[in-house]
């Protein structure tokens, strides 16, 4: 086996693209992000310019426009354009989970009419399986398809949903009415977000992003035949096709973030000079960020490991690393920004250095879209084959 064929030595491709996302990123920055979303407003131009160059699209099968690459290659564009302060939430779910299911498990009519939109950026979609009263309990949901002569009647509600401001639809989870009770059977509907009876509600949040969270309602939304993604049989294997990519691409936007964190730390304590030698020259400080570069290059590497195994098929194996992958880099990037901002001293936390609207932001990613605990229960059960306690 080689280095490249082990994952860590990446192609020459995937280096040229990542260098070209960094310097687009690096175009817009941090501030740009920032500013966006202190006004109440999105990063849209960065959206529109990525898609135009083809960069959202690169996991989507050439036939319908896309780069024909894999989830490792879209996971590159979310950790570059991360690693600039000019990330991109909905790359985790737009192109990621909505576009990933639907190129599997869609009709043909499906895949024509949405994945040469998701290769352009040009459709954003949503996705939503979180509940009010099922949290981590997927099996507990209650959002609820009923079959008419025409397609379905959807009823329930969701919390949580990232980006149903910027999206036209939502990729929606829930089940048929026959399926209410037992083991979780997902059904998979396209919802446009101008749908009578659809209503979004946003949930303020003490977090400094032009990407917002919703609540969700569906009150007996209409909506057509061939609104179903897949079969209404398919079981969690379809589900599971779009949330490893989830979790592929929540670990790379988190190692994104750590390494723009690290970066400006590093810089920071180049330069920044009290006594003889710059502070880089303490243990004190340099310890720490050495510890964050180290743990980060895990991360990433876990990152790469879940990303190859996901496109060479092996589902269940890259279930295993994206979980682990996720859990590293959400653990790695608040270190990361814990100790940026230490570096800084009481700039960490000032406006003009960048750092503060990180704080609430990657310990967010020890949370979602799984959380460390649910990871944790992940690995004792299906790694060690220790009991359930639930």
């Amino acid at each position: 086996m080689t280095h490249t064929e082990a994952g860590f030595t990446e192609s020459e491709e995937r280096q040229a693209l990542r260098k070209a996302v960094l310097e687009l990123g690096r175009k817009y920055g941090h501030a740009y992000t920032v500013e966006k979303a202190r006004s109440g407003g999105h990063t849209t131009e960065l959206w529109d310019e990525a898609g135009r160059l083809g960069y959202l699209g690169v996991n989507v099968p050439e036939e319908y426009g896309g780069g024909g690459g894999g989830i490792g290659d879209l996971a590159a564009v979310c950790e570059e354009l991360g690693a600039a302060g000019a990330g991109l939430l909905q790359m985790v779910v737009s192109p990621a989970i909505c576009a990933t299911i639907i190129a599997r498990f869609g009709t043909d009519e499906q895949k024509s009419r949405y994945l040469p939109r998701f290769a352009d950026g040009s459709l954003r979609m949503a996705f939503a399986i979180t509940e009010p009263d099922a949290g981590s309990n997927s099996h507990k949901i209650t959002t609820t398809a009923r079959r008419t002569d025409g397609g379905w009647v959807l009823s329930g509600g969701k919390v949580y949903i990232s980006c149903v401001d910027e999206s036209e639809s939502v990729l929606v989870v829930g089940r048929t009415e026959d399926a209410k009770t037992g083991k979780l059977k997902p059904a998979l509907f396209v919802v446009p977000t101008d749908a009578p009876g659809f209503t979004a509600q946003h949930i303020p949040m003490d977090i400094i992003s032009p990407d917002r969270q919703f609540t969700l309602f569906f009150d007996d939304v209409a909506l057509p035949a061939d609104a179903l993604i897949g079969s209404e049989d398919a079981a969690l294997m379809q589900l599971f096709a779009g949330l490893n990519p989830e979790r592929i691409m929540a670990a790379s936007f988190a190692v994104g973030m750590g390494r723009f964190a690290l970066e400006k730390a590093v810089d920071y304590a180049n330069t920044r000079t009290v006594w003889k030698e710059p502070i880089g020259a303490h243990q004190a400080v340099s310890h720490p960020l050495a510890i964050a570069k180290i743990e980060l290059e895990l991360a990433k590497l876990m990152t790469q490991k879940a990303a190859a195994l996901y496109d060479a098929g092996d589902d269940m194996a890259a279930g295993e690393a994206a979980n682990m992958a996720k859990y590293a880099a959400g653990e790695a990037v608040v270190k990361a920004v814990d100790a940026a901002v230490q570096t800084h001293g009481g700039n960490g936390l000032a406006s003009e250095y960048g750092l503060g609207a990180l704080v609430a932001a990657s310990r967010l990613t020890r949370i979602a879209p799984v959380s460390r605990e649910m990871v944790l229960n992940f690995v004792a059960q299906f790694s060690l084959g220790l009991p359930k306690s639930y």
